[in-house]
């Protein structure tokens, strides 16, 4: 089952994303969950080091300028929240669990049980038959998608975030750990987008600049007709071409929409760009990469 058929490897080329419904049990959805509970019950951040989360580039710019929270999240694990939870002090209006948008970006490197899900032999086995031959993993994440506040992820590219010459060397595994509806914010997708490279990219602005990254290019308007949703079962694994253009709706329903993701990046003979807004050097960096591949930093939805 982590193998793919050849219809299915054809139809994640034609697409650039692929739906593999059941591929992690509920015993495993649970873990998951189970450990994120442990982690936020645990967590403890300084107010001024609450950082609201947001895909919206003018606000992006704004937060990241502020605070290095952000940018040097690639090798640990870091709390990001909604919008309108604190108050003007950074005081939680909602109870701190519900408060959360994200948890990055390196789950996979700092916690066992994200490390068992993430290196799983059937995680190895799927990627060894899309044809990896050196996968990296560049960066995890676990998303709440809170009820009634989960906001909109506007439509974007991974590409955006973690850029690689040549490109289509990056790849998503988006993994729900409950339903994702079209009620509670499920992933859409523009079929075939991933064939006409990238709009626009994120880049690290040199030190002490603020704020700390731009953006070349821009995001052209997109044509709503053209999105499918993609409502899964908890337990899928969407694969997630590097340049396919999505997004997700927010969530106003009662039911939250957890999910664990990670970016496994193909090592081989690829150069990753120095401008991509992780700072820190993988130790198990492959010799033939131009550029040390850090833990990147990445929006997802």
């Amino acid at each position: 089952m982590a193998c793919l058929s050849h219809l299915q490897l054809q139809k994640f080329q034609e697409d650039g994303f692929l739906v593999l419904e059941g591929f992690f049990s509920a015993d495993e959805c649970t873990a998951m969950q189970q450990r994120i509970g442990e982690i936020v019950a645990g967590m403890d951040v300084p107010p001024h080091l609450r950082t609201e989360f947001s895909t919206q580039e003018e606000e992006q710019l704004r937060a990241q300028g502020s605070t290095d929270y952000f940018l040097s999240s690639g090798d640990k694990v870091r709390f990001f929240f909604e919008k309108g939870v604190f108050d003007e002090r950074g005081n939680f209006l909602v109870p701190p669990e519900k408060s959360i948008n994200k948890i990055g970006h390196a789950l996979h490197a700092h916690d066992a049980v994200f490390r068992r899900v993430t290196h799983s032999p059937k995680v190895q086995a799927l990627a060894r038959s899309l044809g990896l031959q050196r996968p990296v993993v560049v960066q995890s994440m676990y998303i709440f998608k809170q009820p009634h506040i989960g906001g909109e992820v506007s439509p974007h590219q991974d590409a955006s975030f973690l850029y690689t010459e040549p490109l289509g060397r990056v790849l998503g595994m988006w993994i729900a750990l409950e339903d994702a509806t079209l009620e509670n914010g499920c992933l859409w997708f523009i079929p075939g987008s991933h064939t006409s490279g990238v709009s626009r990219r994120m880049v690290r602005a040199p030190a002490g600049s603020v704020p700390g990254t731009s953006f070349l290019g821009s995001e052209p308007v997109r044509d709503n007709s053209l999105f499918v949703p993609t409502p899964v079962q908890r337990g899928a694994l969407v694969l997630i071409h590097g340049e396919v253009v999505h997004k997700s709706e927010c969530n106003l329903s009662d039911c939250s929409r957890h999910v664990y993701t990670f970016h496994l990046m193909e090592a081989s003979g690829t150069i990753w760009s120095p401008e991509n807004c992780g700072p820190l050097p993988l130790p198990q960096a492959p010799a033939n990469t131009r550029a040390a591949l850090p833990r990147a930093v990445h929006l997802e939805v």
